[in-house]
């Protein structure tokens, strides 16, 4: 098994000094067809400058509409062994932890049915399958499940819910990111393996604005913990940061985006009531400044990669807001923002576009949310005043 295609253009990848995705699917093509056929069809994409993979048509399993997402290639004939080469989403553990039984245990059923070869993670979150057949899928899934993995989602549904490590190793965390994402996943199950929206809705969970699950960036509904009261400061180590050759103005005094910091020679002073809590000063300065106590978390909403219209960051829609477990709050809020998006939205229109168009007015009476200043995206972008027709009377 193996080694039946001369790849001398997908060897040029496996020079250097990083890691090859081509190194590890000729490791997979020494066990599997499928692996090699696509070593075949890509080494042929990169002579032809043409893509061979097409989608024909939706494929599952019984009882669910997203989590496989169907793939074949364009020249069966030539590559049969790729012929079908579905991809599976197994919805992830919260935080991605992982016990290396319950990774072997997954690759052990992977080898058994598909190529061999997988995504650690795609970018919604979900570990990512690549490669199977039609006839495989529902013994496959059957085998997963009866283990306690699942499906995550694809399509036009709610995508896999996903969260950083939080609490679990970060000192940074302010809201249980793991314990969200997790009763948010339960909540919204119906959703995610049935899609029924007008395109896809990401929700992500980060446990500071150091953001290491890019929420703001990727993910329709952003949850980024936070904090409301002050800065604290122990001015004893910032000077151990002077002494040591910190450049405390530059380094950080310079680099604050609101300009709420400044420095003395022995002093750092917080005008906390400018901070936007970014974390730069805390995490470069990691002895000497620490989050206020009163934690919670920012909700903001719309960021998106370019499809129909550009990419999009989210913005603040909530600026704090405490989260508890059950996290009532934060799921009725939820409902609200995807009600009004999947009453309003065209086809393949993310909720993002669709506040673009529609502007912040209808988007915040919708979701019955005031507004407040943190909610400008841009100066002379949305004018925040609501009139109704009892104003008039």
């Amino acid at each position: 098994m193996g080694g039946k295609y001369k790849t001398p253009m997908l060897d040029e990848l496996e020079k250097g000094p990083w890691p090859s995705f081509v190194t590890e699917i000729k490791k997979a093509a020494k066990r599997t067809e499928m692996a090699d056929d696509e070593l075949g069809q890509v080494e042929k994409s990169y002579v032809t400058k043409r893509g061979y993979w097409k989608h024909g048509g939706i494929v599952g399993v019984l009882g669910y509409g997203g989590g496989v997402i169907g793939r074949y290639s364009s020249l069966p004939n030539e590559f049969p062994g790729i012929a079908h080469f579905h991809t599976v989403r197994l919805n992830q553990p919260s935080g991605f932890f992982y016990t290396a039984e319950s990774l072997r245990m997954i690759m052990d059923i992977w080898d058994k049915y598909g190529s061999g070869l997988t995504n650690m993670h795609g970018s919604t979150g979900d570990l990512v399958l690549l490669g199977t057949t039609t006839e495989n899928l529902e013994v496959l899934f059957a085998e997963y499940s009866s283990r306690g993995w699942d499906l995550g989602g694809s399509g036009s549904a709610m995508r896999t819910p996903s969260c950083c490590v939080g609490q679990a190793r970060c000192e940074w965390a302010c809201i249980d990111t793991m314990n969200i994402c997790n009763e948010v996943t339960q909540y919204y199950q119906d959703q995610l393996h049935r899609p029924s929206f007008p395109y896809k809705f990401k929700i992500k969970v980060a446990g500071c604005a150091c953001d290491c699950v890019a929420a703001i960036a990727r993910a329709d509904l952003s949850i980024i913990g936070t904090w409301k009261d002050n800065i604290r400061i122990d001015q004893a180590e910032v000077k151990k940061y002077a002494d040591a050759g910190m450049n405390i103005q530059a380094e950080i005094v310079d680099m604050c985006p609101t300009s709420c910091m400044s420095y003395d020679g022995k002093t750092l002073k917080v005008n906390d009531a400018q901070c936007s809590r970014c974390m730069h000063c805390i995490a470069k300065m990691t002895k000497a400044l620490k989050q206020g106590k009163v934690k919670g978390a920012s909700i903001l909403v719309g960021s998106k990669a370019p499809i129909v219209v550009g990419s999009l960051l989210s913005w603040v829609v909530v600026p704090f807001m405490e989260l508890e477990a059950p996290f009532d709050n934060l799921k009725d809020l939820a409902d609200k923002m995807i009600e009004w998006w999947d009453d309003n939205a065209k086809p393949r229109e993310r909720i993002g576009e669709l506040i673009e168009v529609k502007g912040m007015r209808p988007f915040l009476e919708a979701i019955e949310m005031p507004p407040v200043p943190q909610q400008v995206k841009a100066p002379r972008k949305d004018p925040f005043f609501f009139w109704s027709e009892s104003d008039f009377n």
